[in-house]
């Protein structure tokens, strides 16, 4: 296994999906690959978070 350059779904950039991080997926059961960099995923997670 190597590092995967992807492109983010919602900006567009380029980000790298390292093999750690691919092994942590497959460790985990998961066969998609993520489709959005780290900062979108964590902007996403933070408007879906409930506010109180």
């Amino acid at each position: 296994m190597q590092d995967k350059t992807l492109i983010c779904k919602d900006c567009g950039n380029e980000f790298v999906w390292t093999t750690g991080e691919q092994e942590f997926y497959q460790e985990k059961g998961f066969t998609n690959e993520p489709t959005r960099c780290p900062e979108c995923r964590k902007a996403r997670k933070q408007q879906r978070r409930p506010r109180y």
